[in-house]
């Protein structure tokens, strides 16, 4: 035999085309969809396209979110009525000047009095609580 025919002429002339008899090849509907449609996390259709000529198609690209810093808040009230288990703890020490108070990722809220002198570090506070540590001989420090 000099050449051998191609599959495909051999093949024409035959009711399929050798591409099964419900003729599933022709046509839009064989496509997949328009554009970048079937693209997307489960991709079937178009995967081996995308991964060759669109290679960072999949995954997040650009900014990343700026995670928000959210602030325990603690009012005055609840300070001076778990100052004995602060200082238990070790998270209060008295000092000359006071009691010093250190509160990490707190914000102090002004509901209550302080009846003590308190040296309170914290993150933030609010005016109203500012005014009344200082209005009972402590200070409002800024954890930062």
């Amino acid at each position: 035999m000099a050449k051998k025919r191609s599959k495909r002429s051999r093949i024409r002339g035959r009711r399929s085309c050798g591409e099964g008899v419900r003729n599933n090849y022709r046509g839009k509907g064989s496509r997949g969809g328009k554009g970048m449609a079937g693209t997307g996390k489960r991709a079937g259709q178009k995967r081996t396209w995308v991964i060759k000529y669109a290679p960072d198609y999949f995954g997040k690209h650009g900014f990343s979110s700026l995670k928000k810093k959210y602030l325990q808040g603690i009012n005055l009230d609840e300070i001076q009525a778990k100052l004995e288990g602060f200082l238990k703890e070790g998270i209060a020490k008295k000092t000359e000047n006071g009691i010093e108070l250190e509160l990490k990722g707190y914000k102090i809220l002004s509901r209550g009095n302080l009846k003590d002198r308190i040296i309170i570090i914290a993150d933030s506070f609010s005016k109203k609580a500012r005014e009344k540590i200082t209005k009972a001989g402590g200070k409002a420090q800024t954890n930062k």
